[in-house]
């Protein structure tokens, strides 16, 4: 088994852990009626876009996503929260530093041994979700689910999800795909665009991700025999009887949204293996991207 495979497997009792903890770290997590910022790098990017969805939803107060590197200096917050699995990663890193002094910052990370536990102001430490891969899994969806039960969006049922996403086979013909499309709405569209990256990362898949109205608007167009279209969370209506007339293969969102995120990860898995490829090795990629300071 790879360290992957091992790690996306542990989610239900990471799941279950971070939930039962989210009350002991509410003092450092954002309070309702705050304006924030969520900010992170690569899947924790993706993340960032889903909680700050959940959050504006909830109706507890403006939230924005960045990209650690796009984040905007000149708009005001009180708080700033920071996701970084590693906490070496260098456009994070930058982020916080500037900010010290100016804007209450919280960083949530898998390790306490790094340069993050200095630059935040405040930091919940995730360390039974770390991870030895590169490629990320359990780090991000526990992250995610930390903060949805903050929010009090989180309840068992969501881990019974995980774990029937972990037991049940993944739909006949989807290992043989060649292109995969996936889809969210509102909150789902971050965790869509994960499903894109993980298989992107792990088996060098054709993939793409977009908020599922959008869908009609252009990509569909390359749906056809032999791609698959995966929805995250409800489909608009009408979508999937149009994507199966196309001949592509529909694969609805039975599950919790982020349990329906398991079952991809399992699928980078399959296809990296169907592909010979090896999951915790990805082309070109390191656990974190550190750069050299001027």
């Amino acid at each position: 088994m790879t360290h992957v495979e091992d790690e996306l497997t542990s989610q239900p009792e990471c799941w279950t852990r971070a939930a039962a903890e989210a009350a002991r770290h509410a003092d450092a997590l954002p309070a309702a009626g705050e304006r924030i910022a969520v900010v992170g790098c690569g899947t924790s990017y993706f993340m960032a876009q889903a909680v700050a969805a959940l959050r504006e939803g909830a109706g507890q107060g403006e939230t924005d996503a960045f990209a650690a590197s796009e984040f905007a200096h000149g708009r005001s917050y009180d708080r700033v929260v920071a996701l970084t699995r590693s906490g070496t990663t260098t456009e994070v890193l930058d982020v916080l530093e500037q900010l010290k002094g100016r804007t209450r910052t919280t960083a949530i990370t898998a390790d306490p041994a790094t340069p993050v536990m200095a630059a935040a102001d405040e930091v919940v430490v995730l360390d039974f979700a770390d991870e030895r891969s590169v490629v990320q899994t359990r780090f991000a969806t526990t992250a995610l689910t930390l903060l949805r039960a903050h929010l009090g969006l989180h309840t068992d049922a969501v881990v019974a999800d995980a774990r029937t996403a972990l037991s049940t086979p993944l739909p006949e013909g989807l290992v043989e795909c060649t292109q995969f499309s996936f889809l969210g709405r509102g909150w789902t569209v971050g965790l869509a665009n994960e499903a894109g990256l993980k298989m992107r990362e792990a088996s060098l898949a054709w993939t793409e991700a977009y908020p599922a109205m959008e869908y009609r608007h252009g990509p569909i167009s390359i749906t056809t025999h032999g791609t698959a279209t995966w929805m995250l969370g409800e489909a608009p209506e009408g979508l999937a009887e149009q994507v199966r007339q196309t001949g592509g293969l529909w694969v609805p969102g039975a599950l919790d949204p982020l349990a329906e995120l398991v079952r991809v990860q399992r699928l980078a898995v399959a296809v990296a293996a169907a592909r010979g490829l090896d999951p915790d090795r990805p082309r070109h990629l390191t656990r974190s991207v550190i750069l050299a300071r001027p």
